[in-house]
């Protein structure tokens, strides 16, 4: 780092939510660019985006200084001291960087107790609280609202230098450094003038910083846009928050350039810099940082997790565990598994919250994604779907080939959710459980009526462009010109739609807000603020200032607890079944039903989960559904990706269609869905059936080939090699069926996913077929949309079971 001779350490990115338009990737490629060997991260308030600027930096070969910008109480003002003082004192600005990891590790702490403690819209943190988090930080003045330079102005030099004092106790004459910032403005002239004096007095040293918030002076103007979005001002208010055309990331020279008289202060740039050596330990398959699970009498986590297994073996299977060798091999192969990757604790933490819902009568749905896949999780009752008799594969759940740790997604009554949250709560400590969060970003459509309206124009103006764009999932605005003609002309002829156009293209994907991810949940041993910064929702709730994927990467135990209204409508028509049927239980009903299947040919399907769209419905119909299977097989081809498959399903399942394969040996695979490959799970067993490799190695070639990473690698030459060699599979007959397979790869769906809510249809099905009025009645119950309840009423009137008391309730 020697050849350096400034570095950017009091930087903004996206992660300023609305205040800084610098895109992290972006960052990384304009420092490599302007020779710096580190950067400096501070955003405003929070560490959202710390763990991708990290890994950026790093991939980028260059050394990450994380850090942020906090807000400091007025002086005398302490966070004990109350929501109303809080409120109404004034807050000053500070630089903090991690000098290692106990600095970093500090550094969380005093960003979560500012979330925490502070209050999300004010987080901050007081002078007592950063005394007692101040070892391993540097830190920095502050700029022009730093509480040193905000007395200065005030022309309160004594206090100024009593502050200054206090922070020199706090962090020592060697970590606290006097920034000083030039962006043409009278004021910072003033302070720095001062802060020169101070640096004298005091024996401080000086540090010049440059405020980054977008990257090229160019983008100026694109950048104020953005703040007129985050703070709902026009462009036009000459009162608004406005920032300096200087804040951009200047290069070593320009930096020199404006502060040639203190070339001090450039230089004790790089010598933080060089002080700076935090390291994050990313490994997404450790287990350190899991709460610790206490199995009874004294066992180990293994012994315990191995009695678990065999026990549950033998309450699904009875006495055919005696007999039937596979399915106790099958089940041996997924504990070994599971022991090698040294995930029991995951399971039997996941496995100990659904028993504890089960045992308190809270409804969990029969499974999720492709946790179904696994016996064991079958066996440990965390899902209700046999694998071996749907064909289910476990290493499209947990392959030991593939680095990954296992994702289990939980569906539960929506109404008790709360309670399953609250229990792991009780358990494992009240800051040891989070909520998730998510970044919304600034997408095609809004961004364009967000600029618009920051231009001033009309909302129908703002409108008329973005209607314009075409209504496709993920679409860019760059693919919406290309694809409409009239969007391309107007841009082409009207000077403003261009301005608005070209504002919005800047800022589209950025980082817009932060919200809660709607299920997920992570989980450590310890509170979660020795690992991550927490901050909190809007209704109080505890939420980990990182996505999902960030804390997968650290190691933290997640899962999904999804609320479904379904099963809270099957628990509530249980409830009233039992006024009449004491002993009704819904897990206990006959899947192979003719009331049932006879709802489904009929397309009698409306409150039937998955099955109420008119089109599926007629589905139902021309299909003759007459198995679980049927319902999980229109489920997977229901959506635009296989839709064209449909036609030639029900010719085949009818005999209007002669059943063909490709290969005589696809017929082991798709002949139950007649000849079609319509599941991930058939796709990895024809690459290991045609190919002779694992079903592991299978799974990471189905993946490459969704991700169109297959052209030269070595899955491609293996499975051409292996069809060769296990099957006399000429060359050109491997590459038809891998280009196949691969066309095949990015449509087909999860069956171990089909087949659960397959299940949870069939159940609402017979619910309806054997009880129809306790259905409806469930069914009012969890509806609050009016159209939707006027549509149950409708059908309860068709079905002959119409009450005058439900349409009184809603009068009511």
């Amino acid at each position: 780092m020697s050849s350096d001779s400034f570095i950017h350490l009091h930087l903004h990115t996206e992660y300023s939510l609305l205040g800084s338009a610098v895109r992290i990737k972006q960052l990384m490629q304009k420092a490599e660019c302007c020779k710096m060997s580190a950067v400096g991260l501070t955003d405003q308030g929070n560490l959202f985006g710390a763990i991708e600027f990290y890994k950026e930096a790093i991939q980028a070969g260059i050394k990450p200084i994380l850090g942020c910008e906090l807000s400091l109480t007025s002086p005398g003002v302490r966070l004990k001291d109350g929501k109303t003082a809080l409120e109404s004192c004034r807050n000053s600005h500070l630089t903090l960087l991690a000098q290692n990891n106990k600095g970093w590790h500090n550094l969380i702490k005093l960003v979560s107790r500012a979330h925490l403690d502070g209050g999300d819209h004010k987080a901050c943190i007081d002078k007592e609280l950063l005394a007692e988090h101040s070892e391993g930080l540097i830190c920095l003045s502050g700029s022009i609202n730093g509480e040193i330079n905000q007395l200065i102005l005030q022309e309160q030099i004594d206090a100024a230098r009593e502050s200054l004092e206090e922070f020199t106790e706090i962090f020592g004459r060697e970590n606290f450094f006097l920034e000083i910032h030039d962006h043409g403005l009278r004021q910072q002239h003033v302070c720095a003038q001062q802060m020169i004096k101070f640096g004298k007095e005091f024996d401080l040293g000086l540090v010049a910083a440059n405020d980054v918030h977008f990257l090229d002076r160019s983008d100026h103007e694109a950048h104020d846009v953005l703040v007129c979005i985050g703070e709902g001002e026009l462009q036009s208010n000459e009162r608004r928050v406005r920032y300096s055309p200087e804040t951009y990331f200047k290069t070593s020279e320009e930096m020199s350039d404006l502060f040639q008289e203190l070339p001090e202060a450039i230089h004790n740039t790089v010598a933080i810099a060089e002080r700076c050596e935090v390291s994050m330990d990313l490994d997404p398959m450790s287990s350190a940082k899991y709460p610790k699970f206490d199995p009874p009498h004294k066992l180990s986590r293994k012994a315990y997790f191995r009695k678990l297994c065999n026990d549950g073996l033998r309450v699904r299977y009875g006495d055919r565990v005696d007999t039937d060798a596979e399915l106790k091999a099958r089940l041996d192969y997924e504990i070994e598994v599971i022991e090698e990757m040294i995930f029991e604790s995951y399971f039997l933490i996941i496995q100990d919250a659904i028993k504890w819902a089960r045992g308190n009568g809270i409804p969990v749905g029969p499974g999720r994604g492709s946790a179904a896949g696994s016996l064991v999780n079958y066996v440990l009752g965390i899902t209700d779907v046999c694998p071996l008799r749907f064909g289910l594969v476990f290493e499209n759940f947990l392959n030991p080939e593939r680095v990954s740790p296992p994702d289990i997604d939980i569906d539960l009554c929506q109404v008790r959710r709360d309670e399953v949250i609250e229990y792991l709560r009780q358990k494992y400590g009240e800051y040891a459980v989070s909520h998730v969060a998510t970044f919304g970003t600034l997408g095609a459509k809004s961004v364009v009526r967000d600029v618009a309206r920051v231009l001033g124009l009309s909302y129908d103006d703002g409108g008329r462009l973005a209607r314009m764009i075409p209504n496709e999932l993920n679409i860019t605005l760059e693919i919406a010109v290309k694809k409409n003609s009239k969007l391309k002309e107007a841009l082409d002829t009207e000077v403003v739609s261009k301005q608005v156009w070209d504002y919005a293209k800047f800022l589209e994907g950025m980082q817009r807000g932060r919200g809660i991810h709607a299920a997920g949940i992570v989980i450590s041993g310890r509170d979660l603020s020795d690992y991550i910064p927490l901050t909190r929702g809007h209704e109080g709730e505890l939420v980990t200032q990182y996505a999902m994927g960030s804390l997968v990467e650290l190691g933290l135990l997640k899962m999904n607890l999804l609320g479904l209204k379904t099963l809270t409508v099957i628990a509530d028509a249980e409830e009233l079944i039992r006024e009449r049927e004491s002993d009704f239980q819904i897990d206990t009903i006959d899947l192979r039903d003719k009331s049932t299947f006879d709802l489904f040919k009929q397309g009698e399907t409306v409150g039937v989960p998955q099955m109420e769209s008119g089109g599926i419905s007629s589905l139902c119909k021309r299909m003759g559904v007459s198995r679980i299977e049927d319902i999980s097989d229109l489920i997977a081809m229901y959506c635009p990706a296989q839709m064209e498959q449909i036609d030639v399903y029900m010719e085949r399942k009818c005999g209007k269609k002669k059943i063909e394969y490709l290969h005589p040996l696809l017929e082991q695979v798709c002949s139950e869905t007649y000849g079609l490959l319509i599941y991930q799970e058939q796709l990895l067993k024809a690459i290991s059936l045609l190919s002779g490799l694992s079903l592991g190695t299978a799974d990471l070639l189905r993946r490459s080939m969704a991700k169109k990473q297959i052209t030269g690698k070595q899955e491609f030459r293996l499975f051409v090699e292996g069809c060769a060699r296990t099957n006399q599979i000429s060359k050109k007959k491997a590459k038809e069926l891998f280009g196949w397979l691969e066309g095949l790869s990015v449509k087909v769906l999860n069956k171990s996913h089909s087949i659960a809510y397959g299940i949870t249809s069939y159940q609402t099905a017979y619910l309806k077929a054997h009880y129809p009025s306790e259905f409806v009645e469930a069914l009012l119950r969890s509806e609050s949309w009016d159209g939707k309840r006027e549509i149950i009423l409708e059908e309860a009137q068709r079905m002959g079971i119409y009450k005058a008391s439900w349409e009184s309730r809603e009068e009511s």
